[in-house]
């Protein structure tokens, strides 16, 4: 077998429960959610009680072959159209009424899932630590088939236990008991071929767990496997043009195809079991059809039964054994079940460590303070350090105050915690210590290097987070002209992939227009002019001091220039004894200010407002 045996795969006791505290709640605060259940669980029955009133009709249409009985015979037929209609009218209904609860579940688990995963950041933090792969498969393809699997094996279950009480009763009446001496002692069997079926059953499904037990684990391993060659060749897709540029392509094909690999490897280790179990399922199959006749016979050929009793016995016999052996027969999708709802369950235990973690967790993390409306607002940060999610620390114990309307610029060598440090203001970065004051969120307005563009119309990218009716056209089309981006002004409302149709360039100049929209009273930018020439990126810039000049300006930017629209410089250094933070105006020298920091190797150094 490939490494998919020596993976320490974890597998948790009570998934059942575990699972249904996750989604089980779909069923108390669901809209219509009982209704549906109750629905389905009624035509579910409805189809038993027609497979119980088919099992007498057996019975009676082969008696009439056998009595040679023209009338009873077509009178069966009859009866046979209507069973069939009702059976074929309530299975149509049964899987409609069966497909909309794994929908509305599917939907309402998919919901909850995306509150846990896109709220404070956390789908950002998890990623960062490195606590769950591929969240997006497991909410996207684990999630519907844990419900969908849920909903079958229900609906299952039930149909078995309901047809087991009832056919049960048949078969033990019709029957009879069996009379076997041993050892010169008579021993009476009441209702033996119940005893058969039920010795029968056991041994099958002792024998299907014993053997198909390894497929749980292997099924989890194969699906991580998949979801990570899924993720290669997205992640090749969006790169497309850089992969190109540089002639990767030998080394991407490379690289895929070692992924593949491991899914073909995950793959064979499934199918080996897979054949295993097949060997016993085929046998188990081929015995079940042949079973309940051969134990059935002796009582036939004395004439204690009738041909029509005999075929009642083995239809009832049937019913039994499809009831008990269902473990047997939903053995492999069991399996599939079992590792999406792991998945899924682990997924979600990830989420709740990021979110003890930040919330009340052991280890300490850096708190955000965010002001009440009314406040004086400011952006003050008191002994933060900020570390990585492993625990080595990037930036120490730094300490600064920016006030309303000031304009400052970070700079510092790569490396050097200037970006961390703006993911710490956005409150996206939980990890570090100390205490961070932010003005309100709403107040607020970060510009990454790479904007975000959403998926949808240009009207839509302009407008964002809020809603593209938010946005006039007239709003709109004075905010492209402002960023030199007129020539889009006749596609706000076409929808494309504006992320692949615009430049970096031309991303960085809508998210100026963005910024015009909203107005913030405090704007972060993090080389948000990295990929404007000299004269675009002052244009910007003038265009911020004109159009907002209120509003306090925290950029990040190493391009010459940048200093002239700032008043002040924060200065983050590297040096022969650790960081050195520097606070300047430009042309001229501040009165000092000194702001302890600890390095990640825990010497202590000293920076300065110079």
């Amino acid at each position: 077998m490939s490494d998919a045996t020596g993976a320490k795969v974890q597998i948790q006791t009570g998934a059942v429960g575990a699972f249904l505290r996750l989604a089980g709640g779909y069923f108390l605060r669901g809209k219509g959610a009982k209704w549906l259940g109750a629905g389905l669980l009624a035509l579910t029955l409805l189809q038993i009680l027609i497979q119980i009133r088919f099992n007498l009709w057996n019975r009676d249409f082969f008696n009439a072959l056998e009595n040679r009985d023209r009338n009873a015979f077509l009178w069966q037929m009859v009866l046979f159209v209507g069973l069939a209609g009702s059976s074929m009218i309530t299975a149509v209904y049964q899987l409609y009424m069966k497909q909309l609860v794994q929908l509305r579940w599917r939907e309402w688990l998919t919901r909850r899932l995306l509150d846990l995963w896109m709220t404070n950041a956390r789908h950002y933090q998890l990623e960062r630590a490195g606590e769950s792969d591929n969240p997006d498969q497991r909410i996207a393809e684990d999630a519907r088939l844990a419900v969908d699997l849920a909903v079958d094996f229900a609906t299952g279950i039930f149909n078995s236990v309901v047809m087991l009480i009832a056919f049960i009763g048949i078969l033990w009446s019709i029957s009879g008991a069996l009379n076997l001496t041993v050892a010169g002692h008579a021993i009476t069997i009441p209702g033996y071929m119940v005893w058969a079926a039920l010795i029968y059953a056991a041994i099958g499904s002792g024998l299907t767990y014993l053997v198909g037990r390894p497929m749980v684990a292997l099924n989890f391993w194969r699906t991580a496997k998949e979801a990570d060659f899924r993720f290669g060749l997205v992640r090749a897709r969006e790169s497309s043009e850089g992969i190109a540029l540089i002639g990767g392509e030998t080394d991407e094909r490379r690289g895929l195809a070692k992924l593949f690999t491991n899914v073909a490897d995950a793959v064979r280790d499934l199918m080996k079991s897979q054949r295993k179990l097949m060997w016993l399922t085929s046998a188990y199959g081929m015995l079940t059809s042949v079973f309940p006749t051969v134990v059935a016979a002796p009582s036939y050929f004395s004439g204690a039964i009738t041909l029509g009793g005999l075929m009642q016995i083995g239809s009832a016999f049937g019913s039994v054994q499809s009831s008990l052996n269902w473990f047997v027969d939903n053995f492999p999708r069991l399996a599939e079940w079992r590792s999406s709802v792991e998945r899924l369950l682990s997924f979600r235990e990830s989420l709740r460590v990021i979110e003890e973690m930040v919330q009340d967790g052991d280890q300490p993390t850096i708190v955000r303070v965010e002001e009440k409306a009314g406040e004086e607002e400011r952006v003050a940060f008191r002994d933060v350090q900020v570390a990585f999610a492993n625990g080595s620390v990037v930036i120490a114990e730094a300490s600064a105050e920016i006030r309303a309307g000031e304009r400052v610029l970070v700079k510092g060598e790569s490396g050097t915690g200037k970006s961390t440090l703006f993911r710490a203001f956005a409150g996206i970065w939980p990890w570090g210590s100390g205490e961070i004051h932010m003005p309100p969120r709403e107040a607020t307005m970060f510009m990454p290097q790479r904007p975000y563009i959403p998926l949808g119309t240009l009207r839509g990218a302009l407008s964002y987070p809020s809603a593209p009716d938010k946005v006039s056209n007239k709003a709109a089309v004075a905010a492209l002209e402002r960023v030199g981006l007129s020539h889009l002004e006749d596609r706000l409302d076409g929808e494309e992939r504006w992320d692949q149709v615009l430049s970096l360039g031309e991303q960085q100049r809508l998210a100026f227009a963005r910024l015009l929209l909203q107005k913030p009273r405090w704007i972060f930018m993090d080389e948000a002019t990295a990929a404007l020439d000299e004269e675009n990126q002052d244009a910007m810039m003038r265009l911020v001091l004109e159009e907002l000049p209120k509003s306090a300006l925290i950029s990040i930017g190493h391009r010459p220039g940048l200093d002239a629209f700032h008043e002040r410089t924060l200065h983050l250094q590297r040096g022969p004894e650790g960081a050195r933070l520097a606070i300047r105006p430009p042309g001229r020298v501040l009165r000092a200010r000194k702001i302890r920091i600890r390095n990640p190797f825990n010497r202590r150094v000293r920076a300065t407002a110079g």
